[in-house]
């Protein structure tokens, strides 16, 4: 009767901390799993894109290089607007959304911003700088990761105008449902680790 009574408590304080876990993991998830949007709430980008190719640039207010890229960033966003969802990260713990949004107003951006200061899609994305991009197939398997194109040589030695355009080609080929040939091609800019 002893033994029984033992695992009875056993198997109720056992159901009890299956119980609570429960309830806790969610919260928990929701606020660490995904980056937020300026609003504070957490953000799924691939959830938002239901099923699209899901193209994320990470950026931030004060790096020059990533400034420059923001005429180029919209022009791809809006050609592939039908079947990509594009987002812009912001990286940095310190940009507010206040800071963020008035970025996006000065640069002319029109798609979703999003904060990642706990770096959740830095590393899916295996970002390093901004401006970097990465690609994403409707499968969420991360096909592309790297430079937008090569305009910028090293920092602060820009060509006049790109003559390779890797992003648009990985989008082109994420959209075709293509295996993109190569490893990554290393972004130049300004360094994500560096910005705490």
């Amino acid at each position: 009767m002893g033994e029984r009574l033992q695992t009875l408590r056993f198997f109720s304080r056992f159901a009890f901390a299956i119980a609570v876990l429960c309830l806790v993991s969610p919260l928990t998830s929701s606020s660490q799993g995904f980056a937020t949007d300026l609003d504070g709430k957490p953000a799924d980008p691939f959830r938002v894109a239901q099923g699209k190719v899901v193209v994320l640039i990470f950026v931030r207010t004060d790096c020059p290089v990533s400034n420059r890229y923001a005429p180029t960033i919209q022009q791809l966003s809006a050609q592939n607007r039908d079947k990509t969802a594009f987002f812009l990260v912001y990286p940095s713990k310190k940009e507010t959304s206040e800071t963020i949004r008035k970025h996006d107003r000065d640069f002319g951006y029109t798609f979703a911003a999003l904060r990642d200061p706990q770096h959740i899609l830095v590393k899916q994305s295996q970002a390093q700088v901004t401006p970097e991009a990465a690609v994403f197939d409707p499968n969420r398997r991360l096909v592309y990761h790297g430079r937008i194109d090569n305009l910028y040589e090293d920092f602060g030695h820009a060509r006049k105008s790109a003559t390779t355009h890797e992003l648009a080609a990985a989008i082109a080929a994420a959209i075709a449902g293509k295996t993109i040939d190569g490893n990554a091609t290393p972004a130049v800019g300004c360094y994500i680790s560096d910005l705490e």
